[in-house]
């Protein structure tokens, strides 16, 4: 089943507070640039599909405090970009993603990252980042390549290759250096019975997590 909005958006807020109540809701949108623009960001994409009809009015409103946002941390991520659930920005500044990428559930990205797409060569193309990924401060991945399931990309890596799941890639260019993964860096992952069906209301429930 594909998570609904407020799923996803309860993934991505366990991601910063370890729950998934009202008060974490308030702490991290007040708190947390990154859970505020990924707030506007699902929401756009969300209304992007009936701005047509009714949905016209909530996507001006979200596009403009999204765009607002976008110029106050620096980041540039678009609301085409396929984005799993738990989507976690460690720190704002300078992160710019292609609207052509695909990232899986629960990434982790730092500050300075860039997962953009390229216009030549063998790899014309967007990145598709697996789950639970790890991107380190000022790391680079560009062009059509795979990155796996658990993988790290270290601080300053840069990216034009596929990596298998587990990986660890350090350097420029990039190398494979181990395959410890990113066990211990992605954390706070909501468990999967906790995504309940498109019932839910936006007040994201008072449901504890463990």
């Amino acid at each position: 089943m594909t998570p609904t909005l407020w799923n996803k958006l309860r993934a991505d807020l366990y991601r910063y507070k370890a729950n998934t109540r009202v008060r974490d809701f308030l702490a991290a949108y007040l708190q947390d640039p990154g859970f505020r623009y990924t707030y506007y960001l699902r929401k756009v994409a969300f209304y992007s599909h009936w701005k047509r009809s009714i949905g016209l009015l909530p996507y001006l409103y979200n596009r403009l405090r999204l765009n607002h946002y976008r110029f106050k941390y620096g980041f540039d991520i678009s609301p085409a970009t396929h984005i799993g659930p738990g989507f976690y920005i460690g720190h704002f500044g300078g992160i710019v993603v292609s609207p052509y990428a695909i990232l899986g559930s629960d990434i982790n990205i730092a500050q300075g990252v860039t997962i953009g797409a390229t216009s030549r060569g063998a790899r014309i193309g967007a990145p598709t980042l697996g789950d639970r990924v790890w991107v380190g401060a000022n790391a680079i991945i560009v062009g059509r390549v795979t990155i796996g399931n658990d993988a790290l990309i270290a601080p300053g890596a840069y990216v034009n290759f596929d990596v298998p799941a587990m990986s660890v890639v350090l350097g420029n260019p990039g190398k494979i250096v181990s395959h410890s993964g990113s066990k211990g860096y992605v954390n706070r992952m909501i468990d999967a019975p906790t995504l309940h069906p498109a019932t839910d209301h936006p007040d994201l429930s008072d449901h504890q997590n463990h």
